[in-house]
């Protein structure tokens, strides 16, 4: 061997220390990874690490204050069957909440579609320069006095007609006694031992249930309109706040369209509302005042009751009419008579002259259209239903010719 050649009795000491210190310089260095690899990504962990999958990385664990998490439950036939009843008892659940909550949830469309129907005078209040609060505080104001004209007109007429009744029952039971038709009668057929048999506690017990029941409700109806009214109130307080909250839960790619919609339909339904309003106003105004020429009885109750009955599409006047007639044939021959053919002259000129003039700007909706809303509003939640059908009808025709028809003919 030569001098610069390796020994043959061991390793070289100067090599050996070059391997030790090469891992030590190649810590620091990073190895280039293959042409076409992709680089592994920060949160990836080794290749078998997983818990579940030992070709796909492990996922976050958490802060791991409450434990490691376990194995994922698995899809056995009981767990989706026992998940599927659970659905079912909060849908039935749901079902019988919202059947035991109609008559309030009834209560509430109600005092939506007149906050609805009322928020176009607020509006121009705020045009004129007053407050909102000070705005809310009169149309509300309105509303009240209208109530209670109404109830003023209907309720004296109908006291002093039952005290009426109650005064002259006595003269109606000697009247009866001196017939001698009636005394046969009731010695034939026994009457006045049937009549003391009937006077039982069972029977007491029933006529005192339809006295409460009768209390009830009257007191009922007080309540349910004092709800209303208050409802109305907060609706129309909170109204732009109330529209604001239900468009920002739709999605921000579409809350502009969504938007423009709305607002399309709650204007078609304020203007239906206030012109509904205004006609059955007229209405009862022309009833009152023909009420007055003719000499009918209580002129103002008659004018109320026509003007509420004009409130229900379709039938609403036709109702009034009979009522109003009815009346007129129990004061007078000629005054029925009389009722008849001004109903049927003003109901024509209602129909084709003052209808079409009032709704030409609100909604346009088809007759039958109308017609079969008004008929299954009335099933579903009655006199109300039938109210509030036709801006229903609106609002739907609005949705079907702006969003459905357009999304079928791009198909």
């Amino acid at each position: 061997m030569t001098q610069d050649g390796p020994r043959a009795d061991g390793p070289d000491p100067e090599r050996a220390e070059a391997e030790q210190q090469a891992p030590e310089r190649g810590r620091g260095r990073r190895t280039p990874a293959p042409q076409g690899a992709k680089p592994p990504r920060p949160d990836a962990t080794a290749v078998g690490e997983g818990p579940d999958d030992p070709t796909e990385p492990a996922p976050a664990t958490g802060s791991g204050r409450f434990g490691p998490r376990g194995r994922p439950l698995r899809r056995s036939s009981f767990l989706v069957g026992f998940t599927g009843g659970l659905g079912a008892l909060a849908a039935y659940a749901l079902y019988l909440g919202l059947r035991n909550a109609l008559g309030i949830l009834v209560l509430v469309v109600i005092s939506l579609f007149l906050a609805i129907g009322l928020h176009p005078a607020v509006a121009r209040l705020r045009r004129w320069g007053l407050p909102h609060g000070l705005s809310v505080a009169l149309v509300a104001f309105a509303v009240l006095l209208l109530l209670c004209g109404g109830v003023f007109a209907l309720v004296p007429p109908i006291i002093t007609q039952s005290g009426q009744f109650i005064e002259q029952v006595p003269n109606y039971i000697e009247q009866l006694r001196r017939s001698e038709t009636v005394n046969e009668l009731v010695e034939r057929y026994d009457l006045v031992q049937k009549v003391q048999g009937a006077l039982n506690a069972e029977t007491v017990g029933r006529a005192l249930g339809g006295v409460l029941g009768g209390a009830q409700l009257i007191f009922g109806t007080i309540f349910r309109a004092l709800t209303v009214l208050v409802l109305t109130i907060y609706f129309l307080a909170y109204f732009n706040r109330l529209r604001a909250l239900g468009y920002s839960l739709v999605p921000a790619s579409r809350r502009e369209r969504v938007q423009l919609i709305g607002d399309e339909i709650l204007t078609r339904v304020g203007a239906y509302m206030v012109g509904a309003l205004c006609i059955a106003v007229l209405a009862g105004l022309s009833t009152f005042v023909f009420a007055l020429i003719v000499g009918l009885a209580y002129p103002m109750a008659l004018a109320v009751v026509v003007a509420v009955t004009d409130l229900i599409p379709q039938i609403g006047a036709t109702l009034g009419a009979v009522i109003v007639t009815l009346v007129g044939f129990a004061t007078d021959l000629s005054a029925g008579i009389a009722c008849v053919v001004f109903f049927l002259v003003y109901q024509q000129v209602e129909n084709y002259l003052i209808y079409p003039k009032v709704m030409r700007r609100s909604v346009h909706v088809n007759e039958v259209a109308a017609l079969l809303a008004a008929l299954l509003g009335v099933g579903l939640i009655g006199v109300v239903g039938a109210v509030i059908a036709i801006p229903t009808v609106a609002a739907i025709q609005i949705i079907l010719r702006e969003v459905v028809l357009p999304r079928q003919q791009s198909r």
